[in-house]
């Protein structure tokens, strides 16, 4: 089979791969149908991601049909159509009973990392009747590979984390997927400002059009002016941290109120500093969290229902034989205004 293959820091290549094949009594191999770039599978190509060795397929997102199940699989059958989860969870070890899947003592985040993903024609998926999700009759497909890792990222790691509240205030420091992602989901909770902050007009526009109430432009003047303006000089009550990099975590950090929470989502690849000596009695929390997928169940009802789409967030589609021109594609994105590539063996 054809594969996007990790090869070290900087380097990639679509590589002639074995297929993978049934290892433990829980798998299913699965048929790629759509898959796609994450933010964090351009961290891992930075080095930023210690536990990625090279020659691991990447991706961990996706749309497929199972090609074969092994012994122990009892919810899924071969011709089944599923939703594949970022999160790999045996469902029975004491964090998965605590809701943390992302700490399972046996997959956590696997796919695209500690074994190899969804970035190829075919994709061996450990603890499948806990790992994947059947696909309801008639949903579109290509917006469900979505739910693998953006859409439950932006809600329980932004929105859960960040304890957004009716009539309450949003700041989201980032417009890329994961940002519009927890926009998306943040206006479950009927917020009273969402504002967006980003360097690309571009993102900002699409932001408003996802529902922004604002949107700041860091690069045209002072963002924690503007956040106080629009605050009545408190701050807000939810800062989600969407970028990953010092620079916008610090800023968060000038942008939270008294009694606020700084929900990390960005993947960091280098220390950041926590001013505690400007933080220590303004009773905020700061949070992080890989995400859990527990509320993926709940984000397929409401994808179905047609309550959110995340459809929009797909702006340029690919071949597999094409995957070195979409990873350009989406790392280029300030020039090709790319959100999320859909790549489809």
């Amino acid at each position: 089979m054809k594969a996007l293959v990790y090869h070290g820091p900087g380097q990639k290549s679509l590589d002639d791969h074995a297929t993978p094949a049934i290892i433990d009594a829980g798998d299913a191999l699965v048929k790629i149908l759509h898959t796609t770039i994450c933010g964090t599978d351009l961290h891992i190509l930075k080095g930023d991601v210690a536990t990625c060795a090279p020659g691991r397929i990447l991706g961990h997102e996706g749309v497929g049909v199972i090609e074969a199940v092994g012994p122990g699989v009892t919810a899924f059958h071969p011709g089944d159509h599923v939703l594949i989860s970022c999160i790999t969870s045996c469902g029975r070890c004491d964090y998965c009973r605590r809701g943390m899947y992302s700490h399972c003592a046996t997959g956590g985040w696997l796919l695209g990392n500690a074994i190899d993903g969804t970035q190829a024609e075919y994709v061996r998926i450990p603890h499948a009747d806990t790992s994947l999700y059947p696909v309801p009759a008639g949903a579109d497909e290509e917006a469900l590979v979505m739910l693998s890792d953006i859409l439950p990222t932006g809600f329980e790691c932004g929105v859960l984390n960040g304890k957004v509240a009716p009539g309450g205030s949003v700041v989201i420091v980032g417009a890329g997927p994961i940002g519009l992602a927890c926009l998306l989901t943040a206006q479950f909770y009927s917020p009273a400002r969402i504002i967006l902050i980003d360097l690309d007009d571009n993102r900002l526009e699409v932001a408003r059009r996802f529902g922004a109430t604002d949107v700041i432009n860091s690069a045209m003047g002072d963002s924690i002016v503007a956040v106080m303006a629009l605050t009545e000089g408190r701050g807000a009550d939810t800062v989600v941290e969407a970028v990953g990099v010092p620079a916008t975590f610090e800023l968060c950090q000038d942008l939270v109120a008294p009694g606020g929470v700084i929900a990390n989502i960005g993947v960091h690849g280098v220390k950041a500093d926590i001013h505690l000596e400007r933080l220590w009695s303004q009773n905020i929390a700061i949070t992080t969290r890989l995400v859990d997928t527990v509320s993926t169940p709940m984000l397929l009802k409401t994808v179905t229902a047609k309550k959110v789409d995340p459809k929009q967030l797909i702006t340029h589609r690919f071949s597999l034989t094409d995957a070195l021109a979409a990873y350009d594609t989406f790392a280029r994105a300030g020039e090709t205004h790319a959100l999320k590539v859909l790549i489809t063996p």
